[in-house]
């Protein structure tokens, strides 16, 4: 890639500090000018491990180290609120050697953030979203562990995607909703966008205001589809575990420079 080679030379000149520098300070760091939801769709690990001449699971595991250090730029911006699309409902059509191997690796990143110091010390809440009946046991187990070590945190929210779908999301919405029709609790006349939203796996919290895909491809594969309505979206050439602060930095900027009139 023309831009990532040239960022290289860039980094190799020390001079990637300095643009680093530049971006901080063209920021607004309001907290009113920054996004409070940011999602991200995290594109590009198998086809690293294949520039790397890897195997796929090298690429996610390096995409996972990513994830800690995206984080922490997200508390350290008080960005409050981060989703991660980290395992989509059609990606247990891959390989089952590839699937059983991200099984594992969620399983370990899982018990591995519940215990980490720093995730306890910023009050980061940490939970799982999306059709968690379809993981194996010893992965929900470890999702629970780290749900019941940060349940009491509310000063940052990090949600993890996993065995998630947008529109199954909004099946088991319109579930949910039927059946208290069908029992009496709820009139089809009182249903409005609200109703919806109620029964989203993320009705806790506001709609995304910014979604990030890396890898270079431009579509949003069935995440957040519903609260993704007014997102800005953000597409960056970078491979996710290769995402740089700079790539961040350059993803907020470019959000505060759009107007957001949400159809008005």
């Amino acid at each position: 890639m023309i831009i990532e080679e040239f960022f290289g030379k860039l980094y190799d000149l020390g001079l990637l500090k300095l643009y680093e520098k530049i971006l901080l300070n063209e920021i607004d760091w309001s907290e009113d000018k920054l996004p409070k939801h940011v999602g991200v769709i995290m594109d590009g690990n198998r086809r690293l491990a294949q520039k790397l001449n890897q195997p796929p699971f090298k690429g996610h595991e390096l995409g996972a180290k990513k994830v800690r250090e995206f984080i922490r730029w997200c508390v350290d911006s008080n960005i409050r609120i981060i989703t991660l699309y980290s395992f989509s409902i059609e990606n247990f059509r891959r390989p089952p050697g590839e699937v059983n191997k991200l099984m594992d690796l969620f399983e370990k990143e899982f018990k591995k953030i519940a215990d980490d110091e720093e995730i306890h010390k910023k009050k980061i809440r940490i939970r799982c979203i999306g059709r968690r009946k379809l993981l194996p046991k010893r992965v929900l187990k470890a999702v629970e562990y780290a749900e019941e070590k940060t349940k009491e945190y509310n000063d940052y929210y990090v949600n993890v995607a996993l065995a998630y779908g947008g529109q199954q999301e909004i099946v088991d919405a319109v579930k949910k909703i039927c059946k208290k029709v069908k029992e009496g609790e709820l009139n089809i006349e009182d249903i409005t966008e609200e109703t919806i939203h109620e029964h989203l796996y993320t009705c806790d919290l506001p709609n995304p205001d910014l979604i990030i895909r890396t890898s270079g491809e431009e579509r949003i594969s069935n995440f957040l589809i519903w609260q993704s309505s007014y997102a800005e979206l953000y597409f960056c050439e970078t491979y996710w575990p290769q995402f740089r602060k700079i790539d961040f930095l350059r993803a907020i900027r470019d959000y505060q420079r759009r107007k957001r009139r949400f159809g008005v």
